[in-house]
This record gives C-alpha cells, sequence and structure tokens, in this order.
C-alpha cells in the first residue's frame, strides 16, 4: 500500500522560511519521481517542484524559483521542500506526489503526470 504523509506546515510571517516533509511508503522510492503542488483557495492545483530520480535533476516553477529547494533522502524515503522568503501568495495546502512512470530528464509538472498523492498540509504565510 502506497501512502505519502505530508508534515511541517504552519503558520508563517512573511519572509519567514518553512521546511516541509514528505514521507513515503510503498513506493520504489529512488526510482520514482517527487514533485509537490499546491492548491490557494478556489484556485487550481499549481505545480511548485519536482525532483528526479538517480541524480534528482530539480524542476521549479517560476513564481518559487530562487526561494525553494526541493530534496530527496533515498535512504528515508522522504522528499523535502524547504521555502524560504515566503509571501502570503504561498498561502496554500501543499501536496506532495510521485510519478511512477516518468521517462524524462526533466521533472515534469503536470498534475495528471502523478499517480499518488499526500493529503496535504496547510501553508499559512500572514503577519
Amino acid at each position: 500500500q502506497v501512502q505519502l504523509v505530508e508534515s511541517g506546515g504552519g503558520l508563517v510571517q512573511p519572509g519567514g522560511s518553512l521546511r516541509l516533509s514528505c514521507a513515503t511508503s510503498g513506493l520504489a522510492f529512488s526510482r520514482d519521481t517527487m514533485g509537490w503542488f499546491r492548491q490557494a483557495p478556489g484556485k487550481e492545483h499549481e505545480f511548485v517542484a519536482a525532483i528526479g530520480r538517480g541524480f534528482g535533476v530539480t524542476n521549479y516553477a517560476d513564481s518559487v524559483k530562487g526561494r525553494f529547494i526541493i530534496s530527496r533522502d533515498n535512504v528515508k524515503n522522504t522528499v523535502y521542500l524547504q521555502m524560504n522568503s515566503l509571501k502570503p501568495e504561498d498561502t496554500a495546502v501543499y501536496y506532495c506526489a510521485a510519478d511512477l512512470r516518468a521517462d524524462a530528464i526533466t521533472p515534469r509538472s503536470v498534475r495528471s503526470a502523478y499517480d499518488y498523492w499526500g493529503q496535504g498540509t496547510q501553508v499559512t504565510v500572514s503577519s
């Protein structure tokens, strides 16, 4: 049984930082591409970042490039999202997801490419 469990969300002031974690089980984790998406109230799911298998090629949305860092620990089967210089517009529920069928070098950014999803963790950026 595949499980993805996010943690690390919370309330933070603008300019602050948070580190999200996504612990997984039931995956061939080191062979899977992992991604983070977010959904703000009243909006569609938005791609945030993804990291490929092997050498871990990364892909970021323009809105978070230079502020967020995605990483993975293939021993702990966990993917992380370090979020710095947070802005109110980063407020959303953040979801991690696993792409089991990726065959391109650059991790995919489309929601439909991902096969398994976590339940999400709320991030609120507000003063």
